[in-house]
């Protein structure tokens, strides 16, 4: 039996609600899933903002010591300071000039110094003559470069942007420095990279959100299974379809080949499966019918047809997921081995409608007997004894001389036996011969042929004979046999005297299930007999028999006959 997709995933699911749930968190597949896209997702997160925030952090730097540097510039050239270098006590022009700018621009401090060093300006008054403090000037002094630098002074670490004080000559006279404090600069810094960083910490709570939806989702998806279910259920169904004694094919919605067991592979002799995934099933096997499935969506059950030189039933399911095909199964399984079953059991029952008809027969002439001699006909007792044994040697003289094969012989004698109890005349031709002894496949071939024919000639004597036994042309029922091996080829004859088979079902008989009889399970025989005559190089024919019924004709090649030297 062949179960359908739909039905094993709601097998699966039904089992994964009974198991006992794993309460172990670092076991669970849907933790795991959120922890290691959240977790990746966070580090991707927090280093491109770490290195945006330290790029933003270091272009706010530069702009605070360019700004620095700008308004240096600016004030070392401003004439009025320039010329303030010549008067006797220039710090009396310089510093109003200086804190005006400082407090404009929002500089810590703006000093202005000769070229000694030498302060003339600074945001306390108290430090205006002393030394400059640092220890950085000598670039702007001595090589008369404007620049940038970090260093401590006497209000602190601070940003400073320093330039040389030039007088009309060109001659450095002083020195400008304007500062801004660095944790000054490093408040500005942490205001404007502060969004950035509420940024980042939201796209990781948003990061873990989408993490926590795509464990749910992915654990929908495979059926709330673990990891480690999954890896076993797969192992088990790869034994399953390996083991089994049915092959099994599967394609996917385009047509190519997604699964094959080594049983398939035997039946329609493919390579390695890892040569047939994914390939067309047209390509491999064309009548395999699957597209049609795929195409209509029918499922079709117990359906006979050839794989390669292998007659086989088949099934074929397609495979839906919310309402759409997405694929389609195929299992087949041998016919041959269903009709060698059949045959056994035909064998079987035929040695015991033989034993049964001997049993019956000999028991009613026992019966005869015992009467005869109660009643003191000894002579009529003996006639009757003398008379069977007569009657029996003869058959099996005729049969032991004329049939080679001892297994034909039996045959032949059962279903003479057979005949009589059932109240046929099953006459065999004087001139019937088996000469050679048969193989083991001629064996089988010819028991399955006559017991089937000799049956089925039977059973159309009997109906046309009727229930008296004489029916209307006052004749007993009667079959006759012939069959010879003389010629190329070996031939049978068996005809009776019934009713015939109508012309109208002629064209039919031959067909597997079709029969002129009432009832189930027929239409069997008659199909049998055609195809083992056509794979022995045979055929049979039908015509009408010379004692008014049906004459059935078998062709078979003399091939099923022994080697006549090795007989």
């Amino acid at each position: 039996m062949t179960a359908r997709p739909n039905d094993a995933l709601a097998e699966v699911r039904r089992l994964r609600h009974q198991r006992p749930r794993r309460h172990h968190l670092m076991r669970s597949f849907r933790l795991q899933v959120m922890l290691l896209v959240g977790v990746l997702l966070a580090a991707m997160l927090l280093a491109q903002g770490a290195y945006l925030n330290h790029r933003k952090a270091e272009i706010i730097s530069d702009q605070m010591g360019q700004r620095a540097l700008a308004v240096a510039q600016s004030v070392a050239a401003i004439p009025e300071l320039v010329a303030a270098f010549d008067e006797p006590d220039p710090s009396v022009t310089i510093q109003p000039i200086a804190e005006r700018i400082r407090r404009d621009t929002g500089a810590r401090y703006v000093v202005v110094g000769n070229a000694e060093g030498i302060r003339y300006s600074h945001p306390l008054p108290d430090r205006i003559g002393l030394p400059m403090v640092g220890g950085d000037n000598d670039r702007a002094l001595i090589g008369g470069e404007s620049y940038v630098s970090e260093a401590e002074g006497s209000l602190g670490e601070a940003m400073r942007g320093k330039t040389p004080v030039f007088d009309a000559e060109g001659n450095i006279i002083g020195i400008i420095s304007v500062g801004f404090m660095l944790d000054r600069v490093a408040l500005d810094v942490g205001g404007h990279t502060s969004l950035g960083w509420w940024l980042v910490a939201a796209m990781i709570a948003l990061g873990f959100a989408g993490a926590y939806g795509l464990s749910h989702h992915l654990k929908r998806v495979i059926l709330g299974l673990e990891p480690h279910e999954i890896a076993r259920l797969a192992m088990e169904k790869e034994a399953i379809l390996q083991s089994i004694h049915e092959g099994i094919l599967a394609v996917n919605r385009e047509g190519e080949i997604t699964l094959v067991n080594q049983q398939a592979r035997r039946f329609l002799g493919l390579p390695e499966a890892r040569e047939v995934l994914g390939r067309p099933i047209q390509e491999l096997v064309p009548n395999s019918r699957l597209l049609e499935v795929l195409e209509r969506g029918e499922r079709q059950f117990d359906q006979q047809m050839w794989l390669g030189d292998h007659p086989v039933v088949v099934n074929r399911v397609p495979v839906r997921h919310a309402g759409e095909i997405e694929g389609a199964v195929a299992t087949f399984r041998s016919r041959r081995e269903i009709v060698e079953l059949s045959d056994a059991l035909t064998a079987a029952s035929r040695d015991v409608d033989m034993l049964r008809a001997q049993a019956h027969e000999f028991s009613n002439k026992l019966y005869t007997l015992s009467g005869l001699l109660q009643l003191d006909r000894i002579q009529e007792a003996l006639a009757l004894i003398h008379q069977e044994s007569e009657r029996a040697q003869a058959q099996m003289s005729f049969l032991m001389g004329h049939v080679a094969d001892p297994v034909i012989s039996g045959t032949l004698l059962g279903k003479l036996t057979r005949a009589r109890e059932i109240g046929v005349v099953l006459e065999i031709d004087d001139q019937s011969s088996f000469s050679l002894p048969m193989t083991a496949a001629g064996q089988e071939v010819l028991m399955t042929v006559l017991g089937n024919l000799i049956d089925n000639a039977c059973d159309a004597a009997r109906q046309g004979a009727g229930p008296d036994g004489d029916g209307d042309r006052g004749e007993l029922p009667r079959v006759r046999l012939f069959f010879t091996d003389l010629g190329e080829q070996l031939l049978i004859e068996v005809e009776d005297n019934g009713p015939g088979v109508p012309s109208a079902q002629v064209a039919r008989i031959f067909e597997e299930g079709y029969s002129t009889k009432p009832g189930r399970h027929r239409g069997i025989g008659l199909a049998l007999v055609a195809r083992l005559c056509a794979e022995h190089g045979g055929a049979i024919t039908l015509e009408e028999s010379e004692l008014g019924g049906a004459c059935f004709t078998v062709v078979l090649d003399r091939s099923l006959c022994r080697d006549p030297a090795t007989a």
